[in-house]
């Protein structure tokens, strides 16, 4: 009887163990679903005026708008520098570019600019527990130098914090001209391998200029080399056949990749960097959007990308993660409109304004080559907020940090966390901004523009560089086109900016003797 009544006690303690390591893991695994998914969507030369939230009329991105008016809409919100590399290096090491002399604007075949042992945001996430993935382009460098495109390609995204990465090395008008999955050529046919050089041609390959017959996009300027599916391109390649990409279809590739991530890693925390392409040239929209902005290819790509964004939301709320994801959507740089290609951007632009308000363009000092489109999103997290605060990109890090719970800090990256939840709208005090090696200063709602050499226009793509022989202060609270320039005025203000933005920049900031453009 007492042995019936012991084994009936060890059977009743066994199964209260079990029920409550049952609960246990319950608990962890309900804990784990709890931290927020994280998803990054970065465009790729939209302008803050191309967007109905920040008051476009002649083009309509009616699922950016929804998100944007529901989400913490950002009045005063920068990316880091007015070109893609080194603003794509700040969001990722939550660094200033310019401390890192590799990081402008990079060939096909460039080497990987971020080390493999730097801290990164997905690095940072990934040591919190998330899935970490890019889908979209890269632009940082790939490979230590002389890349085998026949081979993994390493280092590379996976070597600096991506668990997954899809991606295009450089930019769409740029060889080699194929996609690239965790480190492999999609598709590549080993008896055509690859071959890619930015100096010389390949002999009996054609080329845009000297094969204008082959065309079906003719180019402007800087995009005369290899011909890929009609379209010349940047750089020399040769190989590949079965790899190469058709332009018309990247969109759709891109959010296919996206949307089938989401899906395969919705049952533990992610973080995804959706890295679209969309306006960049050569704006190549898919026969779906053909036509359909009245503004020419540009328009049309832009309405592509909304569409795109749409659909990937969609995806999100399906799989029932819309009420668990943080969104934030923003710009690599600027609007340009003729950036290398005959495409109509400037002939059919009409009464649309990429820039909105601001001076200047992508590759510009002035405002429009950094003061971009910019919003959060979390369904019933975030509350409807319109803010004037002041962020940057490079804060990305950092918040993000604050928000899953980790202690990582990087030198510029600022933790701003309740400002993108729209719970303060008290921002960041001062930010230097950067075009093509050159920096300037905002602090407040002044701007300091210290004296350059160099073109004040961009003849080719028609944008005012804000280089001048003079310094330039401009107060935007009162002057958001920078037309008035204050620095002989308000010769105490300047000395103030000058002496704020030295502590950071140090002194030697001005030895750029002239603009390096593609």
């Amino acid at each position: 009887m007492k042995k019936l009544i012991l084994i009936c006690i060890l059977v009743a303690f066994n199964a209260c163990k079990n029920k409550g390591d049952q609960n246990e893991n319950t608990k962890t695994a309900s804990e784990e679903q709890k931290k927020p998914n994280i998803v990054v969507i970065y465009v790729d030369d939209l302008g803050y005026g191309d967007v109905g939230f920040n008051g476009a009329t002649e083009i309509k991105t009616p699922n950016l708008d929804k998100l944007a008016n529901e989400g913490v809409r950002f009045n005063n919100g920068y990316a880091t520098s007015a070109t893609c590399t080194p603003s794509r290096y700040a969001l990722l090491t939550g660094r200033y570019p310019w401390r890192e002399k590799k990081a402008k604007i990079l060939p096909g075949t460039a080497p990987l600019i971020i080390g493999t042992e730097q801290m990164t945001l997905p690095k940072m996430l990934k040591e919190k527990g998330y899935y970490t993935g890019i889908v979209g382009k890269w632009h940082l460098g790939l490979g230590s130098g002389n890349v085998n495109w026949n081979e993994r390609v390493s280092p590379g995204p996976n070597e600096v914090g991506f668990d997954y990465s899809y991606i295009m090395a450089a930019t769409q008008d740029r060889v080699p001209t194929v996609y690239i999955e965790n480190g492999d050529v999609v598709g590549l046919d080993p008896n055509d391998p690859i071959e890619v050089n930015y100096r010389k041609n390949f002999e009996g390959e054609p080329t845009g200029k000297k094969n204008p017959e082959l065309l079906k996009l003719k180019w402007h300027h800087g995009h005369n080399s290899s011909i890929v599916n009609g379209i010349p391109r940047i750089g020399y390649m040769k190989g590949g056949k079965t790899a190469l990409w058709r332009d018309e279809d990247m969109a759709d590739t891109f959010l296919k990749g996206a949307q089938e991530y989401v899906t395969k890693h919705k049952n533990k925390p992610f973080f995804l960097y959706y890295a679209m392409q969309q306006p960049h040239v050569p704006r190549t929209p898919h026969e779906r959007f053909v036509g359909k902005s009245g503004l020419g290819p540009r328009g049309d790509v832009i309405l592509e990308a909304d569409w795109c964004i749409g659909e990937f939301v969609k995806t999100l709320e399906k799989e029932g993660l819309l009420e668990n994801t943080l969104i934030v959507f923003t710009s690599d740089n600027g609007p340009v409109l003729n950036d290398g290609y005959y495409d109509d951007a400037v002939e059919k632009l009409g009464n649309h304004t990429p820039a909105g308000p601001f001076r200047g363009g992508k590759y510009s000092l002035f405002e429009a080559g950094t003061h971009v489109p910019f919003f959060t999103y979390w369904k019933g997290t975030i509350k409807p907020f319109t803010s004037d605060a002041l962020v940057s990109q490079v804060d990305v890090l950092a918040s993000l940090a604050k928000l899953v719970g980790s202690d990582v800090t990087v030198q510029d990256s600022e933790e701003l966390l309740d400002v993108f939840l729209g719970e303060n709208a008290k921002g960041r005090e001062e930010l230097i901004i950067e075009a093509t090696t050159r920096t300037a200063f905002r602090q407040g709602d002044w701007v300091m523009i210290p004296p350059y050499k160099g073109r004040k226009i961009v003849t080719s793509v028609n944008i005012e560089t804000a280089n001048s022989k003079k310094f330039q202060l401009y107060n935007l609270k009162e002057d958001i086109g920078q037309q008035n320039n204050l620095a002989e005025t308000n010769k105490e203000k300047l000395k103030e900016m000058l002496l704020s933005f030295e502590k950071i920049r140090g002194k030697d900031y001005n030895n750029t003797e002239k603009l390096k453009l593609k």
